[in-house]
């Protein structure tokens, strides 16, 4: 527990707040007092948050559900109010630790423990799914231990079964390695019922018994991949559980014992859970219990008011970043039309600490586009950022031009390490200016953020070692699912890949993740094209003659793939044909000429017009820089605009935590914490690399231009709803 900052309240309806039990993108949990003298973790929403009416309903929701949680073994609600400014939940306070740290700091439980533990969670899920409930999310880290037993929290995304969600149909839900396969299919709300939460409770036996993940670790896509199509690693756990922790791991939900019958084979709730654990874990537990009971009550912090503020809290303008400027169409403009004036730089009433965001990016090299459009999107956010009135600090910006010339971008990371000012650094564009830059950026500490390209698996995992390097956009080849997922939503059973070996490694890591993405589902071909050959009739011919309904060009190169493309257009080829980023860019569309009509890429970018909640970003960044209405919004634009929010967050937090702002505390600040912002949630796990949902961004030629169609996931979600509804009599 951390103690209160002096921004925090005092007080939250009656309850006496004693310290900060956690903190993060959406609001901060306290321990509290109850007014009847009691111990409560009460969450606070931001206001930011609450002003957006999906989320406000989303929270009612979790206080409507929780209230109805009323079992032993799961944490009680004391009280709620959804409809407050800043709304918020208290429960029971569990002073213990979760079943997670527990593993980590004594490996696995004995299994008479496991036993006894496994029925009280076990027999928690009964009850909830007796009320008509669904957790969906069990897993280590929500299920606290007290010495009488284990409480299960965190509902914040349970909800009725066959309710209909709040969150995108194809939003995946839960945490990969403790979710079931209907839930990675991400198949929609009525198919994950009470079957998802035993196989999750599987999951977790099979942890707390072994101290390994029963599907693995790794990519999410690749634990996701196990969890769907490949058997659970069992080998570890006790010979007595097996099959009963194997049983609840069915890929049929049908096949899963309910959660009673899980309960009654490990031995029903009687005996004492606690003298089980292993030595050090009660006396652990006990000691928590006595501290946190002989707390004192802590002097006051912020003023709390009966009327209501007259303007964004602190926090708000620290982190609020894009969430809240890009709210409602044209609510930015008029923001900026009627903001008080008088209180930014310059005016003498206050003075402010200034912290510098570098652009180190190609402005007179062969992406010098991409570049500026980077600059752009990055001074947009530092202009809106110091407009604000009540905002802690100042940004500013530094501009360095490497001109994508690696040579050049040793000198430009150089000289942006050497000024204290710069706390973070974005823009490169190629791969070789990565790996040149990031020795030098990890001697100088500098937080350094890709947007606009990415580098290959091999290079990836040896780079993010550093510390210093993060890619704010999905892994390259992960790029080809909104062209798989496009396959599987016209049922498309015979599925080819023209493997590029022009591209080296990439080629073939793209063409296992398109194998891997269809093979449940399509019958896959893979055709190589040798990297001295332009042949690419000889690989496609036999597809076209073979009856493949889709084609995916496995490459890099913009040429080859137009090459590719005339090939197909020659064979009389007319099913889905599609490529990667990479690959889109003008050498391709004048390659390929009138046989790129129609073709379909998966991006990291998107188009803020055709994005509802970047909307507001696009007419502030066209006015800004005089892009006419008829014209796109550059890509990388509203991603590296996005992205300065993000470092504003980082630095935020550090502050107010009353730390220095420091280049590794920002760094790691900005690995740890979630955001959203105009077009994307970022965040990072624990290998700092990039994780999304529904990332990737779907686009398709049309009459020669390339045109946004949106994320990928709902793109084709909707296309396979279409047909499915013209099929109908």
């Amino acid at each position: 527990m951390r103690p209160l900052h002096r921004s925090d309240p005092s007080t939250i309806a009656g309850h006496r707040l004693l310290g900060r039990l956690g903190s993060g993108g959406m609001g901060v949990v306290y321990l509290a007092r109850t007014p009847g003298g009691g111990l409560a973790a009460v969450k606070l929403i931001r206001a930011e948050h609450a002003a957006d009416p999906a989320f406000r309903e989303r929270f009612r929701r979790e206080a409507r559900t929780a209230e109805r949680i009323t079992g032993r073994w799961v944490v009680r609600v004391l009280g709620a109010d959804p409809e407050a400014r800043e709304p918020w939940l208290a429960t029971e306070y569990v002073p213990g630790p979760s079943l997670a740290e527990a593993v980590a700091l004594s490996g696995p439980l004995p299994e008479p423990a496991v036993r006894a533990f496994g029925a009280r969670l076990a027999d928690a899920l009964a009850d909830l799914h007796a009320a008509g409930l669904v957790h969906r999310d069990v897993k280590p880290a929500n299920v606290l231990l007290a010495l009488d037993g284990p409480r299960l929290i965190d509902f914040g995304i349970a909800r009725t079964a066959g309710a209909t969600a709040l969150t995108a149909t194809d939003a995946m839900i839960g945490t990969p390695g403790f979710l079931a396969p209907e839930q990675a299919r991400a198949a929609g709300a009525g198919e994950v019922g009470p079957p998802a939460d035993v196989f999750a409770l599987g999951c977790v036996l099979s942890y707390v018994l072994t101290g390994e993940r029963p599907f693995g670790t790794g990519t999410v896509a690749a634990v996701v991949y196990r969890t769907v199509h490949e058997e659970p690693e069992l080998d570890s756990v006790p010979a007595s559980l097996r099959p009963l922790v194997a049983s609840c791991l069915a890929k049929d939900p049908a096949a899963r014992p309910t959660a009673g019958a899980v309960r009654d084979a490990l031995g029903g709730t009687g005996g004492q859970a606690g003298e089980l654990l292993p030595p050090g874990l009660p006396s652990l537990i006990a000691e928590r219990s006595a501290r946190v009971l002989d707390l004192p009550v802590p002097e006051p912090t912020a003023l709390v008011s009966a009327d209501p503020p007259r303007g964004p809290s602190r926090r708000r303008l620290i982190i609020g970043g894009s969430a809240a400027l890009v709210a409602g169409a044209g609510g930015l403009t008029a923001w900026l039309a009627t903001r008080p004036t008088g209180t930014g730089p310059g005016t003498g009433t206050r003075a402010l600490a200034t912290y510098t965001i570098g652009v180190q990016t190609d402005l007179s090299g062969p992406r010098k586009a991409d570049g500026r459009a980077q600059e752009r999107g990055a001074r947009l956010a530092v202009e809106q950022f110091n407009a604000r009135p009540d905002r802690p600090f100042d940004l500013a910006v530094r501009v360095r031009d490497d001109a994508g010339d690696p040579r050049r971008a040793v000198a430009a990371a150089e000289a942006l390490g050497a000024d204290r000012s710069v706390v973070a650094v974005l823009g490169p564009t190629t791969q070789e200016v990565v790996l040149a830059a990031v020795p030098v950026h990890q001697r100088t500490g500098l937080l350094y953020t890709a947007v606009a390209t990415g580098l290959d698996q091999g290079q990836l995992s040896q780079t993010l070692l550093t510390g210093c390097y993060f890619e704010a956009r999905p892994v390259g080849t992960t790029l080809q699912l909104a062209f798989s997922t496009a396959a599987l939503a016209r049922d498309i059973k015979r599925f080819a890949v023209v493997e590029d070996r022009a591209a080296g490694r990439f080629s073939w890591h793209m063409s296992n993740d398109a194998e891997s993405t269809l093979a449940a589902y399509a019958t896959v071909v893979r055709r190589p094209v040798a990297t001295d050959s332009e042949d690419f009739a000889a690989a496609v011919r036999p597809l076209v003659a073979d009856g493949v309904g889709a084609v995916l060009y496995a490459g890099a190169s913009p040429r080859r793939a137009g090459l590719c493309a005339r090939a197909l257009a020659r064979e009389g080829f007319d099913g889905l044909c599609g490529g990667i980023e990479p690959v889109l860019e003008r050498e391709f569309l004048a390659t390929a000429g009138s046989a790129a009509e129609g073709w379909y890429f998966g991006t990291s970018y998107a188009d803020p017009d055709v994005i509802p909640t970047a909307r507001a970003f696009a007419a502030a960044y066209r006015k800004r820089w005089g892009v006419p209405a008829a014209s796109p919004v550059e890509r990388y634009a509203v991603e590296a605009y996005d992205t300065v929010h993000a470092f504003a967050g980082a630095v935020g937090d550090l502050l107010e935590d009353g730390l220095a702002v420091q280049r590794d505390g920002v760094a790691h600040r900005f690995a740890e914490r979630a955001y959203t912002g105009a077009v994307k949630s970022y965040a990072f796990g624990s290998a700092r690399s990039y994780r999304f949902i529904d990332e990737v961004f779907a686009y398709r030629v049309e009459k020669g231009v390339p045109r946004c169609l949106g994320r990928s996931l709902e793109v084709n979600r909707k296309e396979k709803e279409r047909r499915e509804a013209s099929r109908k009599p």
